[in-house]
Formats: structure tokens, C-alpha cells, sequence
């Protein structure tokens, strides 16, 4: 593995338009190429938007979703890709020929698709279909994996996705200021967003609050630091449907520490570089090559009845 300069997003998408949203991510992958990142990340559904779908059919679901690879939206990113040098991962609804649809994030470079992961732990709309696999793929010499959103909070999807190989986790999620029986979770005032730039200081107090990045805080960085992995975090800002985000997309390292961060209001990028030093120097590396799995395979592999990713779910999304 050699030296890799990524690049993490954020951006306020525009329900069910995926043109505009093409074209932003067009726009932020230029100026990650012009950096000289070889890799973009964008947040959960960004091609598409996702709160928007909560109540939407099966057929709109379907209308809405693509075949994958040969939809439309693969094409344009292979597109913007091969114009701008550098791989894009983003998020979008995925049709197969039997009507499943599934929530996915893939992976496109310059010659085309080159991995596509489907959410396991999917809601928001109750016409999706949970994927059964996880995703660890090869570019640019790392072994890199995909967890969206909740799949991040079962940490067990973290654990496995390292041992499988990859060194470089990416986390696109549609996170933050939303109602949980966590303290200090909730919505945020959208006269706060509307007035962000007569009073910056009262929203950013709510982003980076409980609500928000303090929230992040509590998880985000001992998902790297436990595996021993780099933690690609990715996150909208502003509104999502109707619902406000915070933003603060961030590169993580395997010691846990936030290498570089969106931290703006704004559309932005934030950029670093990773080393595979990091990962073998990390506590993490050693707690995995440490592990005594004859203790707990029994029990971690116990069968159990999962929880439904049901209503409740969906109005408290962590």
C-alpha cells in the first residue's frame, strides 16, 4: 500500500433530482482532482435523496431506482470520473430484475463500476430489501469496505469488514439532529439554518452539540480505533427533505484521530492523506491479531431474534 489522498463531502442534495446532484458531485470531485485526491466520498442516497422516499409506493420506489451497472447514473459518474481522475463513491436506489430494491453505495472510476455494497440494515421506506453481503473491494492498492449509515451503529458490520481485509472503512451516512431517546438527541429550528448567516454561533452551537458532532464523537472514532481502520465519514448538510443535517464529513485514522473535517455550513470537501503505517503502528491492528475467538464464537455467533428496522426506526435514526 502506498500513500493515498482522499477526500470526504458534504452537501445539501436536492430531493429526487439527481442532475442537480450529479452535478455538485461533479463539481467537489473537481475540486478534490485539483487537490490531488485520488478518491470522493459523498453521503448515503446522494444521488438521489433519501428522506423524501419515506412514504413513497413500490412503484415510485422503482421509478426512482436504477439497474446497476447499466443505469443511467453509473454512466455519469463514469463520466466525471474519467474527466477528473479520481474514484467517486456515492449512493443511490438499485433495481433488480425481480422488483427488489435495495439501497446501495458504489464505488465508480474511470473504467467503470468497481464495487457496489447494499445497505444491511435498510428503513426509511418499507419497499427495500436488506442486502446479505458485506463489500471489500481493491483501489489503489488498500483494501477498502462499505457500510452505510446503520450499519455503522452494529458494530459487529465494522468488525467484520476488517477482518476481511479492509484497512479503509467508508461510512456514508444521512445522520444527526434527529429525535432518540439518547439525551441531548433531537431536531433542530430551521429558523437557526435560515439565519446561519446573520447568527452563525446559535446553529453551529446545535451542530456540534449533542445533536450533532458531540453525538459523532461518542462512536465515530472508536470504530477506527478499536479495528484499527481508517474511517471515511460522510454526512449531508443542511436540509435533507425536511429534515436538517449537520454535516461534518471526516477522515478518521486508525489511532482515532480526525485527520480532516468539513466544518462549514456550506458544500465542501475535506481532503488528507492516509498512510498504511498508521494501520500496523495502531492498538487496533494488535487487539484483532490478539483475539481468542475459540472464547466467543458460540456466542457471537448465537442465534437470536433480530430486531425489525421498523416506524420507530425511522423517527429515531441512530
Amino acid at each position: 500500500m502506498d500513500r493515498l489522498k482522499i477526500s470526504t463531502a458534504q452537501f445539501e442534495n436536492r430531493s429526487g433530482d439527481k442532475g442537480y446532484n450529479l452535478s455538485v458531485i461533479e463539481r467537489l470531485s473537481e475540486r478534490a482532482s485539483q487537490q490531488g485526491a485520488n478518491v470522493i466520498a459523498f453521503h448515503e442516497c446522494s444521488v438521489t435523496g433519501l428522506t423524501f422516499t419515506r412514504d413513497y409506493s413500490k412503484q415510485q420506489m422503482l421509478d426512482l431506482a436504477e439497474f446497476i451497472p447499466d443505469g443511467p447514473s453509473i454512466s455519469r459518474l463514469k463520466e466525471i470520473a474519467g474527466k477528473y481522475n479520481i474514484a467517486i463513491l456515492t449512493g443511490l436506489f438499485e433495481k433488480d430484475e425481480n422488483d427488489n430494491i435495495f439501497k446501495i453505495q458504489v464505488c465508480v472510476d474511470k473504467n467503470g463500476l468497481v464495487a457496489k455494497f447494499r445497505k444491511l440494515h435498510p428503513f426509511m421506506n418499507p419497499h427495500t430489501t436488506p442486502g446479505d453481503s458485506y463489500c471489500v473491494f481493491e483501489l489503489y492498492g488498500w483494501k477498502c469496505g462499505i457500510l452505510i449509515c446503520y450499519d455503522n451503529n452494529v458494530l459487529e458490520n465494522v468488525r467484520a469488514t476488517a477482518l476481511l481485509g479492509a484497512n479503509i472503512i467508508f461510512m456514508p451516512h444521512v445522520t444527526t439532529c434527529t429525535p432518540s431517546s439518547r439525551p441531548g438527541a433531537g431536531f433542530v429550528d430551521s429558523k437557526l439554518w435560515e439565519n446561519r448567516e446573520s447568527d452563525p454561533t446559535s446553529l453551529r452551537i446545535e451542530f456540534e452539540g449533542l445533536k450533532g458532532r458531540g453525538w459523532l464523537m461518542k462512536w465515530l472514532p472508536a470504530r477506527a480505533y478499536d479495528n484499527g481502520i481508517y474511517v471515511v465519514f460522510s454526512n449531508p448538510v443542511g436540509y435533507e427533505d425536511d429534515q436538517l443535517k449537520a454535516g461534518h464529513s471526516m477522515v478518521i485514522d486508525p489511532f482515532g484521530d480526525i485527520l480532516a473535517e468539513c466544518r462549514s455550513f456550506y458544500d465542501e470537501i475535506a481532503t488528507t492523506v492516509i498512510t498504511p503505517e498508521k494501520v500496523q503502528q495502531s492498538g487496533g491492528f494488535r487487539y484483532i491479531n490478539a483475539r481468542r475467538p475459540e472464547l466467543y464464537r458460540e456466542i457471537i455467533g448465537k442465534d437470536h431474534q433480530s430486531e425489525q428496522i421498523s416506524a420507530w426506526l425511522t423517527s429515531n435514526k441512530e
